[in-house]
């Protein structure tokens, strides 16, 4: 009988239609292939409870806790006066602590956090049993850049995030027996902190290249525009990005090209981005169930993030549905795809200007997107990806 593993997660890993659920996902999915695995998890989109019957077919068993978004921000609050990170008071939840102690008293082989702030419900350690962290991301230079580019207030908050979270990383990655970053860079923002004894290995992001596939849907109704940007539209980044993109540099592609049009695909869209619907050529559409007639349909997909952290999985799922690229320097991070498969715009100048070339050159997108979903089932296939991580557990005696 296989052994049994606790596997936690921040965010239900199920569906996977953002970031952080697709890596939690695969994650989990590989891990039910080979252990009894007990998840325990927060849901914040009460649509995700209709999954639970989903994951309960595979796992051992499943806890879901809902969580009220509103409610885990005014909760935040008292880690100022707790001197904790503000996202590891979001998700303590006296709920959550009740359901993992009881299923510490399993006979666990391991217990699993995905995201540092899982990380504490497994902090006390039960003897011969081992921890494992996968940080995905070194979260607290997210903060940094925040703070960088914040004024006021909010300044010091996030500047006070970055600070104390990054010394909550540098404890659990040295009281843990294992620990992961998304790529080599994240990786190594961990590694060169002053007081860590441990080091953070890597395992990066897959692609499921039979899934993101432009043979696999029906490309009859596909909605057609020159450019597209996918992702969660009330993330931060992502808001951030596409409206520096829709300010500062569209109106060039637009002043050359007066009948381009752009995309704006993914959920929740902050007023910021929905007030760009109907204006210059941008839809924005708002939650989609299938985001791959959006890529097929358009010529170029942009990723013009200025924060970015990790690997940015709109840039892979792109690159697999046969579309070039031009994203920003932060958004390729962790993809090492050559430039016959993507571009990498340094200025909103070249990023426009590299747009308007692609444009301007049909036969020039067919080649890049083919040569993007090569660099895809070559180098970002799901097996090939998490083959570090089925080593550590090896290593460890799992």
């Amino acid at each position: 009988m296989n052994p049994e593993v606790l596997f936690l997660a921040h965010r239900i890993p199920y569906p996977p239609d953002k970031g952080d659920k697709i890596r939690s996902w695969r994650i989990l999915k590989f891990l039910a292939e080979h252990y009894r695995v007990h998840l325990a998890c927060f849901a914040d989109d009460p649509r995700d409870l209709a999954h639970n019957e989903f994951l309960n077919s595979f796992c051992e068993s499943v806890t879901v806790i809902s969580l009220n978004p509103r409610a885990a921000r005014l909760s935040s609050i008292k880690a100022l006066l707790l001197g904790r990170p503000l996202s590891f008071q979001y998700f303590h939840d006296t709920r959550m602590s009740a359901a993992i102690r009881e299923l510490r008293k399993k006979p666990l082989s391991a217990e699993i956090a995905f995201s540092s702030s899982m990380a504490p419900y497994i902090e006390k350690p039960v003897e011969g049993r081992k921890r494992i962290v996968d940080f995905c991301d070194a979260d607290a230079e997210k903060w940094r850049g925040y703070a960088e580019e914040s004024k006021g207030p909010m300044k010091l908050i996030y500047a006070r995030e970055a600070k104390t979270l990054a010394r909550k990383e540098i404890d659990i990655a040295n009281w843990c027996d294992a620990s992961f970053a998304i790529s080599s860079e994240e990786a190594a923002i961990f590694n060169a902190r002053s007081g860590m004894m441990k080091t953070v290995a890597t395992f990066s992001n897959g692609v499921d290249g039979v899934y993101f596939d432009p043979h696999a849907i029906e490309t009859s109704d596909t909605p057609q525009h020159d450019c597209v940007f996918t992702g969660a539209m009330d993330y931060r980044a992502n808001v951030d990005g596409v409206l520096h993109f829709a300010r500062h540099i569209w109106p060039a592609v637009r002043s050359a090209r007066p009948d381009a049009t752009f995309a704006i695909v993914g959920a929740n869209p902050a007023p910021a981005i929905a007030a760009l619907h109907g204006n210059d050529g941008v839809t924005v559409t708002g939650r989609v169930e299938d985001i791959r007639p959006w890529l097929a349909g358009a010529k170029i997909a942009v990723a013009p993030l200025r924060v970015a952290r990790g690997v940015q999985n709109k840039v892979l799922e792109a690159m697999a549905m046969t579309k070039p690229v031009v994203a920003s320097a932060e958004a390729m991070t962790g993809i090492a795809a050559p430039r016959d498969a993507a571009l990498t715009a340094e200025t909103d100048d070249a990023m426009a200007a590299s747009i308007l070339a692609l444009l301007e050159d049909a036969p020039q997108c067919d080649r890049m997107g083919r040569a993007a979903r090569h660099f895809i089932l070559t180098h970002h296939q799901w097996d090939h990806a998490l083959k570090p991580l089925e080593d550590k557990l090896t290593a460890l005696g799992l």
